[in-house]
């Protein structure tokens, strides 16, 4: 499993390389997009991306890790120097990006506002309170049931692979 920080390094990348724009160095868009990624990996492989805890927060899961990640961690990611991430790694950041990654970053807490595994962490505690509970993974990966599986390198859910019968075409 990779470095929290390499995997964060990486999603900028992958968001800049994507959409040809600047990640305007956004620490709530980056937390949001990691708990997705967690998520992501949970529902498509069944297993974690990273070890580290979120923590319910006000605004959606906190990495507390990555708190002031671009003031005191952040270094561009090199993907000529850097072979520390899987492909595994790389495809779930990359599928992330696919899906979420044209949303601003209140859209993004928002969406995590939905998940169980956040409302659980936020329990007894009103909407102004910080909050620093623990969101279990087990938590996340209940959450993770409940997403539509997608393949950004074909562009469509994984489950519309199944309805497709025409012959694929050699080249």
């Amino acid at each position: 499993m990779s470095d929290l920080k390499k995997l964060a390094q990486y999603m900028v990348y992958s968001y800049e390389i994507r959409s040809n724009s600047q990640f305007n160095n956004s620490e709530l868009k980056l937390q949001k997009l990691m708990y997705l990624a967690q998520r992501e990996s949970l529902a498509l492989t069944n297993e974690p991306l990273f070890d580290n805890d979120f923590e319910g927060w006000k605004y959606g899961p906190v990495l507390p890790q990555l708190r002031f990640f671009f003031e005191n961690d952040y270094a561009p990611f090199d993907p000529v120097k850097e072979k520390c991430l899987s492909d595994k790694e790389q495809y779930v950041i990359d599928n992330v990006i696919a899906q979420y990654g044209q949303f601003e970053a209140w859209a993004l807490a928002d969406l995590t506002h939905k998940e169980n595994s956040w409302l659980k962490s936020r329990n007894g505690l009103s909407d102004s309170d910080h909050g620093y509970s623990h969101i279990n993974v087990d938590d996340i990966r209940e959450d993770a049931k409940k997403v539509r599986l997608y393949d950004h390198e074909y562009d469509m859910y994984i489950d519309e692979f199944e309805d497709f019968d025409d012959e694929v075409l050699a080249l």
